[in-house]
């Protein structure tokens, strides 16, 4: 059966997930950066929606845990990226992330989590980042994810938000 895009109409079992893409006044962008397989992949902070939990409060709990944002004005929905990749540690076939919008101050990240606990779930940095500085640290052992996150982020910080959150389709 082919997808429409609700989880709902595929036979996949995606974890849901919700995630920001934190920038301060300078537009610079918090990322968190996940390590495994000998690759480093920056991507925005957040995690899955536990049962009953809706995006918005899965997402006000894991800003805290990861990266220690409290009470964040969560702005629009940008996108949503769906991933295939089984998870079987988890009980699913792959995930898929809400993104929204969270503009704040600058921030020095403090994550409820232990160190211990973020590096079990592959959290290995925290870190603002200027864009175009993001951009020329990427190679094959460094990459982003979504991989054309610093385009989206651009456009973003250029036009903002969409009218319509959009769909990556990688």
């Amino acid at each position: 059966m082919p997808a429409t895009g609700d989880p709902a109409d595929t036979p996949l079992r995606l974890r849901p997930a919700a995630r920001a893409l934190i920038v301060d006044p300078d537009d610079h962008i918090l990322l968190v950066r996940f390590d495994a397989a000998g690759r480093h992949i920056w991507a925005t902070p957040g995690g899955g929606v536990e049962a009953g939990e809706t995006v918005e409060a899965a997402l006000r709990r894991e800003l805290i845990e990861e990266i220690g944002l409290h009470d964040p004005d969560i702005g629009p929905h940008l996108w949503t990226r769906t991933i295939v990749r089984p998870m079987p540690e988890l009980g699913w076939d792959g995930q898929r992330d809400t993104v929204h919008l969270v503009r704040t101050e600058r921030f020095e990240p403090a994550p409820a989590l232990s160190w211990e606990q973020l590096r079990a779930e592959f959290v290995g940095a925290i870190a603002w980042w200027r864009i175009d500085d993001l951009a020329g640290r990427l190679d094959e052992a460094v990459r982003t994810a979504p991989m054309s996150l610093v385009e989206v982020v651009r456009a973003v910080l250029r036009d903002g938000p969409p009218p319509v959150p959009f769909e990556f389709d990688r």
